[in-house]
């Protein structure tokens, strides 16, 4: 059992009277682990610590070097892949099959980032286009902005982490994270491999604590040049007014739409809503949770979709056979519970699940909803999907977009004309055309519009925005 404090300048800052906490299983309340919460001053000592040592280090390391650190922190996290996993199982509840595909992911997005450090940091500019620019020549020349702070979400506890950690490194800068309270085991684990492999002492250091304590020391410090946060839309935009004048990307929730028409491959639609839907139960900002389905094909797809969500099985999330595992917290099932009785007492139809075991959800589908239920406009970040009919395309296009989120959607049609037409009027940061909301590479450009956050991540974009671009002009003769 892991017993685990906060890193600065590669030290394990435990004792001299830190509050302990325990961390627990989400299927069945062991403890997996202890986590010594910080303080404001070790917030303090770790943003001076990542200041000094990008100065000193991050900043005029080479670009050969830091691409090699990435590609051995990769190839070691690789090799500890089924470690990694059984972390996540525990501290998260994550089944171990999707377990290991998030360590799978995170060591690809470290190959992206080893590639990504060596690729071009600025261009060439004609100056001579411009009346006058004659004999000069010009250059954009990108820059590491310096300390990145980073704040994740229980969720994706290690590859989001990775968003941030490794493409601030590609970039050179220098990162203070601080994990969700929930699943700070597998971010310190991370931490010691990147060490490990090669990254000098205090690039990254790791503050564990509440967000109440030790996010407002963190973002406004006045040596942290950007803000990079994963998580609610409240907390999030609440971050942005406390950055003032830094640079910051949110990736806040969803309620993502998805959109089925009546010449979509209905086979290749359903198969994939239930993987969009219910993976991780549901606790993904991109998960499926609105679907849209053209009335002449609408019963067919109840007909496919309900057996297939039936017939996943909940439970124990370390065995291979299961499919859902257990929500985050009591809490967090409670509310999702409360939220379909809600929608039910309202006139909607359970079409299977909708029952809690402790802190499982059963996967739940909801038929005859209205667009003002809680389960159709919020997010409810659980293995529950909305199937609801419409009749025309502008009729689908205006619902989906009738939200104050807009991160991605899904679109399933065999017709080129249509998909393109219609993933044009969606107000969302992403369209996937025929694959669903929740499917997302790790290098493709990802972040929303309206409520659903600023910026966008995904490796080379990422980087970035990790970067200050440096005009450098010169005059010949």
């Amino acid at each position: 059992m892991m017993r685990i404090g906060s890193l600065i300048n590669g030290v394990e800052v435990l004792g001299g009277g830190r509050q302990a906490h325990d961390i627990r299983s989400p299927y069945n309340g062991e403890v997996v682990g202890v986590v010594e919460y910080g303080s404001r001053e070790d917030v303090e000592r770790a943003v001076e610590t990542a200041h000094r040592v990008f100065h000193e280090t991050m900043k005029t390391m080479p670009a050969h070097q830091r691409s090699e650190i990435l590609r051995r922190s990769a190839d070691r996290l690789e090799a500890q892949l089924e470690d990694f996993a059984t972390v996540l199982v525990g501290e998260a509840g994550k089944p171990i099959r999707d377990a290991q595909a998030e360590v799978g992911r995170a060591v690809q997005l470290l190959r992206f980032t080893s590639e990504e450090a060596k690729a071009n940091n600025g261009e060439l500019i004609k100056v001579d286009s411009a009346a006058g620019g004659e004999n000069r020549i010009g250059f954009a020349k990108r820059y590491p902005i310096g300390v990145v702070a980073a704040i994740t979400p229980f969720n994706f506890p290690l590859n989001l982490v990775l968003h941030k950690v490794a493409t601030a490194f590609a970039a050179g800068c220098t990162v203070v994270l601080k994990p969700a309270e929930k699943t700070p085991l597998s971010a310190m684990k991370l931490a010691k491999l990147l060490e490990e492999a090669g990254f000098p002492k205090g690039a990254l250091n790791v503050v564990n604590g509440t967000g109440v304590d030790l996010v407002e020391p963190l973002v406004t410090h006045p040596l942290v040049k950007k803000v990079t946060f994963t998580g609610s839309g409240p907390v999030g935009w609440k971050i942005k007014d406390m950055a003032g004048p830094r640079k910051v990307t949110l990736e806040l929730g969803s309620n993502s739409p998805n959109i089925v028409l009546n010449d979509a491959n209905l086979e290749l639609a359903v198969a994939s809503i239930v993987r969009g839907g219910f993976a991780f139960s549901g606790q993904a900002c991109i998960s499926v949770q609105r679907v849209y389905v053209q009335r002449d094909v609408y019963a067919q797809v109840l007909e496919l979709l309900v057996p297939k969500v039936a017939a996943l099985r909940a439970g124990d999330p370390a065995l291979e056979t299961t499919d859902i595992g257990p929500m985050i917290s009591e809490q967090a099932a409670s509310r999702a519970e409360e939220w379909i009785r809600e929608a039910a007492d309202q006139g909607a139809t359970i079409l299977t699940g909708g029952e809690r075991n402790g802190n499982i959800i059963s996967p739940t589908v909801l038929a005859d909803t209205k667009h003002d239920m809680k389960v159709v406009c919020q997010e409810v970040f659980a293995p529950l999907i909305t199937v609801i009919p419409f009749d025309s395309e502008a009729e689908a296009v205006a619902a989906a977009n009738d939200s104050d989120y807009g991160l991605q959607a899904g679109l399933f049609t065999t017709d080129i004309n249509r998909a393109f037409r219609v993933a044009d009027m969606l107000e969302t940061g992403g369209v996937w055309i025929n694959d669903v909301s929740t499917f997302r590479t790790d290098h493709i450009p990802y972040g929303g519009v309206k409520m659903s956050g600023v910026g966008k991540e995904g490796v080379k974009y990422a980087i970035e925005d990790m970067t200050e671009t440096k005009f450098i002009g010169i005059r010949l003769y």
